[in-house]
């Protein structure tokens, strides 16, 4: 494969850090690799594949010089200027931000279940929410075989996805220090309270979740609602996912479709206390599933468990696979 010149945006954060750890393990093809960020950061020394690099600032001449694509994640107001300009000078900016995720122009992708929308991309392409990322992932192939008629989540979201003030509050809260992150203590704790509250009472955390399953599986009119909600795990997102479908379906064929999905692990086996867990995801790019049986108050629904890595597969590796798709495009 042709190798590219590739700039990582934001380099200096969690997921910034870990956009380099996955390039590393999936051998991405770099001629040339640009790390930059706010010039707080500006000046740091960062290694990649035993090479240092100098982190440079973020300005609006950064693109000036020769790049392929960009891996954006340093916040939305961030992309909101600089990646308008990247995709002025031709480079192909993967967003991590919320900014352009409900912009009918900008692609948002998962390349197992919709890579066929990186093809009309404009300079931008949108990676999804964490928790909603790992969700469709599950939902993509079932929808293909039963059509889904509603949706229902609840999630349970690790403070890594708050970053590393997130982090540190969960941290820093288990030894009895007041939070700084958040509105409440979190150790120990659960806050239904993730973004900001909007005016129909959902936070835009479950209006993402919503917004992006619709447009990611070509659903626009797709009836979901959410219900997201911090927990005190460090690492990785869980999900319980209740779907209703427009047709039947059999527990045992929903079992061998997710098994054959693409990414996905099926860890499902109750009688032997095995269903996926926090502390098992993290670290790996996969997305887990299990719980999977019947909902008995409806027609045509099931209940599943979904697990992943929210900085991994949740942000850093999916943007990794949409940059590995474009690199081969342009071989």
């Amino acid at each position: 494969m042709k190798k590219v010149n590739l700039a990582v945006v934001g380099a200096t954060g969690m997921v910034g850090r870990t956009f380099l750890k996955v390039l590393k393990e999936r051998n991405f093809p770099i001629d040339n690799l640009y790390l930059m960020a706010s010039k707080r950061s500006a000046g740091k020394t960062m290694e990649y594949d035993g090479k240092e690099y100098v982190v440079e600032e973020l300005t609006e001449h950064s693109f000036d010089k020769p790049i392929d694509i960009a891996l954006f994640s340093a916040g939305g107001s961030t992309s909101a200027k600089f990646a308008p300009i990247a995709a002025e000078h031709g480079v192909i900016v993967v967003d991590n931000s919320a900014q352009w995720r409900q912009d009918p122009k900008v692609p948002l992708v998962v390349p197992e279940c919709n890579p066929e929308d990186i093809s009309w991309n404009s300079g931008i392409i949108a990676n999804p929410n964490c928790s909603t990322i790992q969700a469709v992932a599950v939902l993509k192939p079932l929808d293909d075989k039963y059509k889904i008629k509603r949706v229902v989540y609840s999630t349970y979201q690790a403070v890594s996805g708050a970053g590393v003030a997130g982090w540190n509050d969960l941290e820093n809260g288990l030894k009895g220090e007041a939070p700084k992150k958040f509105p409440h203590p979190i150790a120990g704790n659960c806050l239904p309270h993730i973004d900001i509250f909007m005016d129909n009472g959902y936070t835009k955390e479950e209006m993402k979740m919503i917004w992006e399953t619709r447009k990611i599986l070509h659903h626009p009119e797709l009836k979901v609602t959410a219900t997201t909600v911090r927990v005190p795990v460090f690492n990785s997102h869980s999900e319980s996912v209740n779907v209703e479908f427009e047709n039947p379906v059999d527990i045992d064929e929903v079992k061998k479709i997710l098994s054959e999905a693409p990414g996905v692990v099926v860890v499902d086996d109750p009688a032997n206390d095995k269903y996926p867990l926090a502390i098992d995801a993290t670290g790996t790019d996969q997305v887990y599933v299990g719980r999977i049986r019947r909902d008995e108050s409806v027609e045509n629904g099931i209940n599943l468990w979904v697990v992943a890595d929210n900085i991994r597969k949740g942000a850093a590796t999916n943007a990794v696979q949409i940059a590995l798709m474009l690199a081969e495009a342009m071989n």
